[in-house]
């Protein structure tokens, strides 16, 4: 399984970026798919969640700022941030896990949010 994240880049405060993650690959099934981010001397942490069975689950730091949906496919998943904050700075990675609870992480993208 590979994942593919596009979409970071430099966003003023306030502003709005899109990231994706689309996994390719054979024989799997995904049982769930997430985004975390790491900030800089940070340790990785949690943004958000989305199973199989359509829950979604959004960290409280971001909540109300930032929606995480996928594709009718279940294998691209999206992550709409919207009123960007400095601290929300990071680089975002994507992880799936499949039915067999093999995890997979994508290669991060940097997020920067600056004036």
């Amino acid at each position: 399984v590979q994942l593919q994240a596009s979409g970071g880049g430099l966003a003023q405060p306030g502003g709005s970026l899109r990231l994706s993650c689309a996994a390719s690959g054979t024989n799997f099934e995904v049982e769930s798919m997430s985004w975390h981010r790491q900030a800089p001397g940070k340790q990785r942490e949690l943004v958000a969640r989305l199973s199989s069975s359509g829950i979604t689950n959004i960290a409280d730091s971001v909540k109300g700022r930032f929606t995480a949906s996928k594709d009718n496919a279940k294998t691209t998943v999206y992550l709409q941030m919207n009123n960007l904050k400095p601290e929300d700075t990071a680089v975002y990675y994507c992880r799936l896990f499949t039915k067999t609870f093999r995890g997979y992480w994508g290669q991060g993208t940097q997020v920067t949010v600056s004036s």
